[in-house]
């Protein structure tokens, strides 16, 4: 096997087995593709993110980050804070849900902007996706010397495989949301998810 695919196959790898962990960006892209709501706009956010992060790392700028430990205390902050009333408004879903009506275009492109919003936030606000994508698939590429790029365009490449999977392949478990109760599961699912990750996040700021 040539060594570049040997690289990019290794960089796929990678990539998959740290983005498939279930965190608050998942379960967000999760529940847009189950809603089928600016599921093209939430996948190609995510993935886009991802692309530009895997970038910097393989290029170095991980470490310059690293002599400013402060950037990620404040993140950290920022988006556990985030976290935590996103996963607080999941609850009161839980609690006093609502019933899927059609929208009108108003009320449609308004959902489409809080998602996009929300997604953009869920990303960039969340120190975990720095150190997953920038800092340790940047150190893991440093070692492929000369095949660091092809590496990362494996990990680039396995991002968006995975977040149009998930956020395309989600309305597969349509059927099985049709009934209310069990879109209140999967908001208590993700409220648990979001607010865990949260106080986590403060904690650990």
């Amino acid at each position: 096997m040539p060594a570049s695919l040997t690289a990019a196959a290794a960089g796929f790898g990678t990539g998959l087995s740290l983005i498939v962990a279930i965190g608050a960006q998942n379960a967000f892209v999760l529940r847009q593709g189950i809603r089928r709501d600016a599921v093209l706009a939430v996948v190609a956010i995510c993935a886009l993110s991802d692309a530009v992060l895997i970038s910097l790392g393989v290029g170095g700028v991980g470490a310059v980050v690293v002599a400013w430990p402060g950037a990620l205390t404040a993140v950290g902050w920022i988006g556990g804070a985030f976290l935590l009333c996103y996963g607080l408004l999941a609850a009161r879903r839980v609690f006093r849900p609502g019933q899927q009506a059609l929208r009108t275009e108003g009320e449609a492109a308004g959902s489409r902007k809080r998602a996009v919003l929300t997604c953009l936030a869920m990303t960039w606000l969340n120190p975990h996706v720095y150190l997953d994508t920038v800092f340790l698939l940047g150190s893991v590429a440093a070692d492929r010397g000369a095949l660091r790029w092809t590496f990362g365009l494996g990990a680039v490449l396995a991002s968006l495989c995975w977040f149009a999977a998930l956020g395309f392949g989600a309305r597969l478990l349509g059927r099985f949301l049709a009934k209310p109760s069990a879109w209140r599961v999967l908001d208590g699912l993700v409220a648990v998810t979001m607010v865990g990750l949260g106080a986590a996040l403060v904690a650990g700021a």
